[in-house]
């Protein structure tokens, strides 16, 4: 107990409503169904907690996560409730006022209790893509602040982690969700596959169907690493984990689910240093700074960026470095800071041209080929030309050698495509053409589940009022009004 109030179990539990005589009814009600008939908590108990800062022992704080996710329609872990993983200390922890909520980075010990936790508190959410109250995004300063030092020191290999006695000793957390065993590498294998179909699916269709497949997967994979296999399997299958939870992450923000996106990225970072893949953890971190970019907050991604890129270490390939490039350059360009964007995409371009292929790239950079590049130079482009319209003309160029180069199975990116070729169009003063792109873009949205194309949509429609006037785009607009979902409060996109 430490005498002073926990305050982030104080805030949560404001949002959730409670009396403090409730909490401890359904605390109690809670664990029996859990199998702990024999806990009993009071009022008393429960202000103890939320005033004096008093740790309760297991399974108590596992149960207090299920009650407020379940309250909340978010994800509440442990670490949330102002607790420690096994409830042994009380420490204040102030949402409001410290840099580093969630004690980042993990012990190597903790993040398959941490993945394990988080996947199972996901699954139990009824969501229908909305996000619960109080949800928020951490700053990107505040998490790459928290991160540099880990991200630069060489990675803490499950060789030289801590372990038990038994070589097979698994992290009571992993028996939460799913009943671990130790796998060889044909079933690595087989997880890789299965990895790669989701990855297929997601650029086809959207993330808003497979989503809890992915994190279902991620899931027994959080159970399969409390165990400790040897080296070469326990890195392959922290690699998996990593690939996972950035897929649960892009598809979460997909569908609008954005402080559980972060979350996921953060978990891939940290898996995909477990496993030694430092490029993996940095393209990782770069999914967390697009993220922020498409929300308006073009200033935290650099920062997640500058430490994406300076602590992939010297293993990241020419090509994967061009793709961090270009993210940095869109977020550049949301700041309307031209020069600098237009630098920065020129070094994409040399980085991009530079890859000879000698290297066979990683699977999770498979996707970014030619098309993406010119793709995102696209993206960067129509963005910037929201601050100098002169931007808008090389912005089609790109957008039309995309489009040209794209592969069957990537709709998603061709719709983007297709809106970032209509929104420069409008700002060229080319309606006309606009009309055309638009429409390209409208007949295919209805195929895939991602809200972040609804989002550039909007975008879009906000340039057609300049060309109220005209028959073609009055149709244009009145069509898009008719397709577009009501928009939920708590989800906004400024680019």
């Amino acid at each position: 107990m430490t005498g002073e109030p926990n305050t982030r179990l104080a805030d949560l539990f404001g949002l959730a409503g409670w009396s403090k005589g409730e909490l401890a009814r359904l605390v109690n009600r809670q664990a029996a169904a859990m199998g702990h008939p024999q806990l009993a908590t009071d009022t008393s108990r429960v202000r103890r907690w939320i005033d004096m800062g008093e740790a309760p022992r297991d399974p108590v704080p596992k149960v207090l996560a299920a009650l407020f996710t379940e309250r909340l329609g978010r994800v509440v872990t442990i670490e949330d409730l102002g607790f420690d993983r096994h409830g042994r200390t009380g420490k204040r922890r102030d949402v409001r006022n410290t840099d580093n909520p969630d004690g980042l980075p993990w012990a190597p010990e903790r993040t398959a209790a941490v993945l394990t936790e988080f996947t199972g508190m996901d699954l139990m959410l009824n969501r229908r893509g909305l996000v619960g109250a109080g949800a928020a995004l951490a700053a990107g300063s505040a998490l790459s602040s928290a991160m540099h030092d880990w991200m630069h020191t060489d990675p803490a290999l499950t060789a030289g982690a801590p372990r038990s006695d038994d070589p097979l000793h698994a992290d009571p957390a992993g028996y939460d969700r799913y009943e671990a065993a130790p796998i060889g590498s044909q079933e690595i294998e087989e997880l890789e596959r299965s990895v790669e179909v989701f990855r297929a699916w997601d650029a086809a269709r959207g993330g808003g169907l497979q989503r809890k497949a992915v994190v279902g997967q991620l899931n027994e994979v959080g159970g399969m690493l409390a165990y400790h296999h040897p080296d070469h399997l326990q890195r392959r299958l922290w690699g998996v984990a990593a690939n996972l939870a950035v897929l649960a992450g892009w598809m979460s923000h997909d569908v609008g689910l954005e402080p559980t996106a972060q979350k996921y990225f953060i978990i891939a970072a940290h898996a995909a240093r477990e496993g030694g893949d430092r490029p993996r953890a940095g393209e990782a971190l770069s999914r967390a700074a697009r993220q922020m970019v498409h929300l308006g907050k073009p200033d935290d991604a650099l920062d997640l960026m500058k430490l994406a890129k300076s602590g992939s270490g010297d293993q990241m390939l020419p090509r994967t470095r061009a793709m961090l490039h270009t993210i940095e350059a869109w977020a550049q360009a949301a700041m309307g800071r031209g020069q600098a964007m237009r630098r920065t995409l020129g070094e994409a371009e040399d980085l991009f041209v530079s890859d000879k292929g000698d290297v066979p790239p990683p699977s999770w950079m498979q996707m970014f080929d030619e098309a993406d590049m010119h793709g995102m130079q696209a993206l960067a482009f129509r963005t910037l030309a929201e601050h100098d319209p002169s931007a808008a003309i090389t912005a089609q160029r790109h957008a039309k050698q995309a489009l040209d180069l794209r592969a069957g199975g990537r709709q998603r990116s061709k719709i983007f495509d297709y809106l970032s070729l209509a929104s420069a169009c409008f700002i060229a003063d080319d309606p006309e053409q606009a009309d055309r792109y638009a429409r390209l873009a409208l007949v295919s949205m209805g195929e895939t589940s991602s809200h972040r194309t609804w989002d550039r949509l909007r975008q879009m429609y906000r340039l057609t009022g300049e060309y109220a006037g005209y028959p073609k785009i009055e149709d244009l607009r009145e069509e898009i009004q008719l397709a577009l979902p009501t928009k939920k409060a708590n989800r906004s996109a400024s680019i």
